[in-house]
């Protein structure tokens, strides 16, 4: 079992090419870590190679990553320490899949993602050890392969391992990446984190992909906010049911964050319009599942789960 007296990882892997993980892959080279991209679309990893990752908004830089690759079948060649995972939560169990032939116990596996409970999908497949939770404090899309528009950053970010003997791990992994600019702490709280981020998500994301609205005006129109305001009722109360703390005054807090949330697009809508399929079963459908735990009604989460599986039934 490796702690941080004997961890200290040099090599990264980010699996996604997406925004996420265009952030994190080039905040790691800039500081001179060996990191490579992997990627199914090779498009969206030439730009990264070449010309470099561009990122622009609340931080600036354009940096070159040196190594890519299509399948994480590849990535053992490169001997990565630590693997960021920062693709859609949907995909999960296929990459852990992949990750299994290779996976030991003196690597790291970070779920850099949204969603309620993706730490424990990886580690059905890989075991506990080595397996970690981040939750990330950046906003950001693509504006083309590997340009990234980062609307706000607002560190610090989080991580937890999964198996407490990894915790000398987890602790340097966040040390990594406060080197490299993504100041990063380690907790023994993303749990609650998680579920706190995870409400908002469930409250504004489906509700946007099904109406078409932004943000503002889901919480500027009284007829829909009344139901985004019913959702974060009932999540809150699935969270309490199953002894989640969000702290008391969760609520009034939720509701001034997503009144202040900006006229764009959540990332359901966005994937919607482009035809991928979502995160739905890891955010509502995750309401859903802790409901029924402890026996606690979820109505408008499992109707705004069953309306967006409806519209990914079209792609």
């Amino acid at each position: 079992m490796a702690d941080k007296s004997d961890f200290r990882p040099q090599s990264f892997a980010v699996i996604g090419a997406g925004p996420v993980g265009c952030i994190v892959a080039a905040f790691l080279a800039k500081a001179g870590y060996k990191v490579t991209l992997c990627d199914v679309v090779e498009e969206l990893l030439q730009p990264a190679r070449q010309r470099g990752i561009i990122i622009e908004g609340a931080e600036n830089l354009t940096q070159k990553i040196q190594y890519t690759c299509t399948s994480i079948d590849d990535l053992p060649q490169y001997n990565p320490d630590v693997i960021f995972i920062t693709v859609k939560a949907n995909a999960l169990p296929l990459i852990a899949s992949a990750m299994e032939s290779f996976f030991n116990e003196k690597m790291a596996v970070v779920s850099w993602q949204n969603g309620i409970d993706t730490e424990l999908e990886l580690a059905k497949v890989l075991g506990r050890r080595g397996v970690m939770r981040a939750v990330v404090n950046y906003g950001c899309g693509l504006a083309g392969p590997a340009h990234v528009k980062l609307p706000f950053h607002h560190p610090p970010h989080y991580i937890q391992e999964l198996d407490p003997e990894s915790a000398g791990m987890a602790q340097a992994v966040a040390d990594a990446l406060t080197k490299a600019g993504l100041t990063c702490e380690h907790t023994d709280q993303i749990v609650s984190m998680v579920w706190r981020k995870g409400v908002l998500n469930a409250c504004m994301n489906p509700v946007c992909a099904v109406t078409g609205l932004t943000m503002a005006q889901a919480m500027g129109d009284p007829i829909v906010f009344s139901i985004v305001d019913a959702l974060v009722k009932e999540c809150i109360a699935v969270a309490r049911a199953n002894e989640i703390d969000l702290g008391w005054d969760f609520y009034p807090n939720a509701i001034s964050y997503m009144s202040n949330a900006g006229n764009h697009k959540p990332s359901m809508l966005m994937d919607i319009e482009a035809g991928r399929r979502t995160e739905i079963d890891y955010i509502n459908g995750k309401f859903v599942e802790y409901g029924k735990q402890a026996g606690i009604a979820t109505p408008y989460n499992f109707t705004l789960q069953t309306l967006v599986k409806g519209l990914e039934s079209r792609l």
